[in-house]
């Protein structure tokens, strides 16, 4: 410690002595702008794994039992299941780093440390939300492989609620109320808890929504700011809207339309994100470039863990 007795010198406050603060002010912006910027990763289940050592975590997938009627003086019946349990891997290592040269780094402005901070953290909670939009493939009886499987569907303006193929959407197919209650449907059949549903959409979803009376009825928009991306609740469904809604035909694709996105329908409990490490940011000089290298990353897994319950609703760009 230098102290010092005014107007001596010795007893500053530089970078140099309050260099154990800067990273804190970095990660907290950063996990400030991760958080505002997700979506699909609060509409999930949420696993940590932080500080446990490990790649795979098992999660119990219990099947649901049955009531059997109790006779009198008879022995109950005992259910017996061999329960199945679902493997998650930890296998997601994504950053963001910039090296920062001295000269820009007097030179600039203060504000280029908070650009840079909400930078990181959109680009890492654009990753993660990317990832769980892609489980949508694995929804139903998908392998992974494609969009077409058993919960994937379109709005079609002949018929309906249809099962989506390649080519097939066009643009008179677009969003109906009768569709998005036969969404509900589908869930409902499939015996799915009522409460911790969620759709979201793009953009183009939501322009069609603010077309249809009850969707900007004082019912359905709260009248509050949207809220990482929330923008109405109906028939006891949050509606949400991204960008990041990922595109699963383009429009060379589909010959019949235009680009096609895949919005997604589901529980809470359809997919899970295991998260081992958290956002974290890291400095280091680096003398040999005479620059600071800052780098921001997250580890983490994502894994459906009840597919029949997540839906994919094709609709146009």
């Amino acid at each position: 410690m230098t102290d010092s007795t005014y107007p001596a010198t010795g007893g500053f406050t530089g970078t140099t002595e309050a260099a154990s603060f800067i990273p804190e002010i970095w990660s907290d912006e950063i996990i400030a702008a991760y958080k505002s910027n997700l979506v699909q990763a609060n509409l999930v289940k949420k696993m940590s794994m932080v500080g446990k050592k490990g790649d795979t975590i098992y999660i119990p997938t219990p099947t649901r039992g049955d009531a059997h009627a109790k006779t009198q003086n008879g022995a109950v019946t005992v259910q017996g299941n061999a329960e199945a349990t679902t493997t998650v891997l930890v296998d997601k290592h994504y950053e963001y780093s910039k090296l920062i040269e001295d000269l820009a780094d007097i030179q600039a402005l203060s504000s280029m440390r908070q650009f840079y901070t909400s930078d990181a953290g959109y680009a890492l909670g654009k990753q993660v939300d990317s990832d769980l939009f892609q489980l949508g493939l694995d929804f139903g009886d998908s392998n992974g492989a494609d969009w077409v499987h058993s919960n994937s569907y379109f709005v079609d303006a002949s018929n309906g609620l249809s099962a989506y193929a390649i080519d097939t959407v066009v643009a008179a197919d677009v969003v109906t109320d009768a569709a998005f209650r036969g969404l509900i449907k589908l869930m409902d059949d499939q015996d799915v808890p009522m409460d911790n549903r969620s759709w979201t959409i793009p953009p183009s979803v939501r322009q069609t929504l603010m077309g249809i009376d009850r969707y900007v009825s004082s019912d359905f928009v709260s009248g509050q700011p949207v809220s990482n991306g929330l923008i109405g609740n109906l028939y006891g469904v949050d509606i949400y809207v991204s960008s990041n809604v990922p595109i699963i035909e383009t429009a060379s694709d589909n010959s019949a339309g235009g680009a096609v996105r895949g919005s997604i329908f589901q529980h809470k409990d359809t997919s899970v994100l295991v998260e081992q490490s958290g956002i974290r940011s890291q400095t280091q000089y680096k003398q040999e470039w005479l620059g600071d290298l800052f780098t921001a990353d997250t580890i983490y897994g994502v894994k459906n863990v009840r597919p029949e319950s997540g839906f994919v609703l094709a609709v146009n760009t």
